[in-house]
């Protein structure tokens, strides 16, 4: 057997072959890389415009972020709103030679494999530069799995020479500002928060140029391990892990050894806001825009009602906002993603009057009203429904709320038995239910959850600029976590006596005056070969007698009304309505006056909006514009107005509705809430008391309010109670109160209903009319 002789020259053979089939092995991987036959690389125009997740945010008028629209909550930060210290305490930790590499640390490497590979011990710091970790971020790995050690090692090793190279492309066609900035843009900070902008608002609920030098380094040390070091499960591991973050930041001087002493000892203090849908500022605003953007174009198909086909049909054809992500679409043909893209939604709110009305609604309906009702409903078998419902009407009434659950229409698209859908509506279950002194863990089954939920009243309030459409506050339940239902645009109920402004609106429009005076006597209405005769909600001290329109209005006297109804006719007050913008269906039948028709708050606060800008109609308009990620701008909204009534007309109202406050049933404004200035208004109460209703009116601001039970069997016994003054009414006084006393808002106690050029009407009627508030109180409610 012939032995192997070991000369130089086959020595010198060896040490270039460990040289040089390393070096060419790598060639052949990067050329192999390149030919994309180990996997597809990242295109040019993939490099340019990387696929990112990006939140849509939407902004109030004010510039106030109110919230944002995601799969994963990462929103966009410019360089310029990136502090110096988060890109030193990030540098400092996770690629200090960044400003130096094209993408590859060489020395970084040459550490690894020293320490790592040759040496078996655990390296000071990672190989990966900043670049490669956002080649990573940007561009995944296969996640294809191997059951062979080798596989899986070899598959590494591909993964790591494709983000060396993608690094150096992205290091080839961005600044290295511009790679930093995409960087922290994409990482997770936990969760599903992505990017500096998200975890500075969730972790401490400022924008990212606000972060102080402690905050910044706990943010870059959450990205080692977002769950490990988590100040909220892990706050001891957070802190020490921060400490490391500073203490590279001292090391490579960008603080000194004085400011590490002193930040390292700062105990951690958080503000968390959880970034989530239900919860922050306008959060049935925010899902109203999102529904209304998301659109699809209506298909008869997925309609039950013609008429509600009709409508959506033409909300798709005249309203630009309605499915605007589906009919506007991107360059390369897709629908705008409002979940993906990055958008901006510059709307309407104005955040410091959203947060009055929220305030408003909350304070009212969580103390005094909340708590009359639940002391009326205590001796009630049938709480909290109408006690003189028979047993058969009140089991119908919650079979049919059970039916409109989504855990029963989940049981029966599983097929599920009706006899164990209802076992399981009555098994007790673990759940959090809402109070209004916070949620509380219990168990309930599932029927006592939801008549529970029943006792809660309901509200919607809704406030408008007369003069351009836009929507200042929007407020569609008491709390949209455990409500979801809208009562602003979603819901519609019988509006009451809010309906009678529109039927003297033309009585004014035809030539009348507010001093015009009309027997106070019964009107009798042949229907057929019937007769119907509509009385008043109570006796009042001038039956018989000559009145004036103006007190008949301010004490919502049902004989006024019917004789006007008598002078015109229902047709002509819809078409009245109509103009001023109100849309849903009403029936041209004479009792229209006792407002029975079911019209929603949005509508009904648009169409009064007119009274108070000369008689012009301005379609609400939540937003104004959309921008894409880059701050293009896609679309622009702008109100569809007409001119509704003349000013004169417009004018004349605004006057009979402030007799509604002066001396009518609108008068808490001024003795209870303290509001002197112009303000016009209107009550408004259905049969029963299901609703509670006041629209008011000022010169620059026209709000609407709704108040009642989720069902119409769900209300107070009585008008005291149960009228549009007290149910309604102090959601508006408390609001305004909050508004007024704002000196950073446009609206003020000094502002003035403009009369129009040559205005000679006489509006002074009977001066010892205004002396009858005390005789007369509250009785002019209605049914």
């Amino acid at each position: 057997m012939n032995k192997i002789k070991f000369t130089t020259k086959l020595y010198t053979r060896l040490f270039w072959s460990l040289v040089l089939i390393p070096i060419l092995t790598i060639i052949i991987i990067f050329i192999l890389i390149s030919l994309e036959k180990l996997g597809e690389m990242p295109t040019f125009k993939e490099l340019e415009n990387p696929d990112n997740n990006l939140a849509s945010e939407i902004y109030s008028d004010d510039g106030v972020l109110i919230g944002n629209l995601f799969w994963d909550n990462r929103s966009y930060a410019n360089y310029n709103e990136i502090p110096k210290n988060v890109l030193d305490a990030l540098i400092a930790t996770e690629d200090i030679r960044f400003h130096t590499h094209s993408g590859i640390d060489a020395r970084g490497l040459g550490r690894v494999l020293v320490y790592s590979i040759l040496m078996g011990k655990q390296s000071s710091g990672g190989g990966s530069t900043i670049t490669q970790q956002l080649a990573k971020n940007l561009f995944p790995r296969d996640t294809t799995t191997y059951n062979s050690s080798l596989g899986r090692k070899v598959h590494l090793g591909v993964s790591k020479f494709k983000e060396w190279v993608t690094a150096v492309k992205l290091e080839r066609n961005y600044t290295k500002d511009e790679i930093i900035v995409m960087y922290l843009n994409t990482v997770p900070f936990g969760g599903i928060i992505y990017g500096i902008k998200s975890a500075a608002k969730t972790y401490f609920n400022i924008p990212p140029d606000s972060l102080r030098i402690e905050q910044s380094a706990l943010l870059v040390g959450l990205l080692r391990a977002p769950t490990y070091y988590s100040p909220l499960r892990n706050p001891e591991r957070s802190k020490l892990r921060r400490n490391v973050v500073l203490n590279q930041m001292n090391k490579y001087d960008f603080i000194t050894n004085a400011e590490f002493d002193s930040l390292s000892i700062l105990p951690i203090e958080l503000n968390y806001k959880i970034q989530d849908h239900n919860v922050g500022l306008a959060t049935y605003f925010r899902e109203y825009l999102r529904l209304t953007l998301n659109k699809s174009k209506p298909n008869r198909k997925n309609y039950y009602s013609v008429r509600d086909y009709r409508n959506d049909s033409i909300e798709w054809l005249t309203n630009p906002m309605y499915g605007w992500c589906k009919k506007n679409k991107k360059p390369d043909g897709s629908d705008h993603d409002l979940y993906r893209d990055g958008l901006k939604i510059y709307t309407t709110i104005d955040s410091r009057m959203q947060k009055y009305a929220e305030e408003a609604l909350v304070e009212h309906l969580s103390t005094e009203l909340q708590n009359n009702f639940n002391v009326e409903q205590e001796n009630n078998p049938n709480a909290p429904y109408y006690e003189e419902l028979s047993s058969e009407e009140l089991k119908d009434i919650i079979d049919l709320a059970i039916r409109r659950t989504e855990r029963y229409r989940r049981l029966r698209r599983r097929g599920v038995k009706m006899d164990s859908i209802k076992a399981i509506f009555n098994s007790p279950v673990e759940m959090t239910v809402f109070t209004w002194e916070g949620d509380i863990d219990t168990i309930m089954t599932p029927l006592d959850s939801l008549i529970y939920y029943k006792n809660y009243l309901r509200a919607g309030f809704i406030s408008v600029d007369p003069h351009n459409g836009f929507v200042k506050a929007y407020v569609g339940g008491p709390n949209f976590k455990h409500f979801k239902y809208d009562h602003v645009t979603q819901g519609k109920r019988q509006v009451g006596s809010t309906i009678k402004p529109f039927l003297y609106t033309l009585a004014m429009q035809e030539g009348y005056s507010p001093c015009h005076k009309v027997p106070n006597i019964p009107s009798t209405f042949i229907l057929g070969d019937t007769t119907w005769t509509p009385k008043n909600s109570g006796p009042t001290t001038r039956d018989g007698q000559m009145v004036t329109l103006k007190w008949g209005l301010s004490k919502s006297v049902n004989y006024i009304s019917a004789w006007l109804i008598k002078q015109f006719n229902p047709v002509s007050v819809i078409d009245v309505m109509r103009k001023m913008g109100v849309k849903s269906k009403i029936a041209a039948v004479p009792s229209i006056f006792l407002g029975t028709s079911d019209i929603s708050l949005s509508e009904m606060t648009s169409a009064y909006s007119t009274f108070s800008n000369k008689g012009v109609h301005s379609e609400p308009v939540f937003v104004t514009r959309i921008e894409d990620k880059n701050g293009n701008i896609l679309a622009k909204f702008t109100s569809n107005k007409n001119e509704a009534i003349s000013a004169q007309t417009a004018f004349l109202m605004t006057k009979l509705l402030q007799s509604v406050v002066l001396s009518g049933s609108g008068g808490s404004i001024r003795w209870k809430y303290e509001l002197y200035n112009e303000i016009g208004g209107k009550t408004g109460t259905t049969q029963n008391q299901s609703d509670g209703w006041f629209m008011g009116v000022t010169p620059n601001l026209v709000s609407g309010v709704w108040v009642g039970g989720e069902d119409r069997s769900i209300h107070f016994k009585g008008l005291r109670q149960g009228g549009g003054h007290n149910m309604a009414l102090p959601i508006f006084g408390l609001y305004m109160q909050k508004v007024y006393k704002d000196s950073t808002l446009s609206v003020t106690q000094e502002d003035k209903f403009d009369e129009p050029i040559n205005f000679s009407i006489n509006l002074d009627c009977e001066k010892y009319e205004e002396n009858q508030t005390n005789q007369e109180s509250f009785d002019s409610e209605f049914f």
